[in-house]
């Protein structure tokens, strides 16, 4: 009689499971359905970084520890020799840095939805 009680919360633990799982699936398929939407009609998905220019990798994935060196190193530079110039865009605010600095160490956190435009 006791593995019959046992079998049966089990067996209503699991259904419970399954369906937040369900959920939490559907859940994640909209919002990256939502992304991709976005992404088509040209905006950066939310969190990541875009990089415009002669680069490997436009769309890098935004993190906590992401800088703007590490985000010109993961999209992966394609032009001959250096940019001349970097412009960081943020919340339609645009800053521009001097690649020469970033060459020296110069770097800053970069937050999701950033967009970095590099100029041959």
């Amino acid at each position: 009689m006791k593995c019959m009680v046992c079998f049966l919360i089990l067996a209503i633990s699991v259904a419970g499971c399954t369906s937040e799982k369900e959920a939490r699936r559907r859940e994640v398929k909209a919002y990256w359905t939502g992304q991709q939407q976005g992404t088509a009609q040209g905006q950066a998905p939310k969190f990541t970084v875009l990089v415009l220019g002669n680069v490997a990798n436009h769309t890098i994935p935004w993190t906590i520890e992401l800088t703007l060196a590490k985000a010109l190193i993961e999209a992966s530079y394609q032009g001959l020799g250096n940019p001349v110039s970097i412009t960081v865009t943020r919340n339609g605010e645009a800053v521009k840095v001097d690649p020469i600095r970033v060459l020296r160490g110069y770097d800053f956190p970069l937050e999701a939805g950033d967009r970095i435009e590099l100029a041959p």
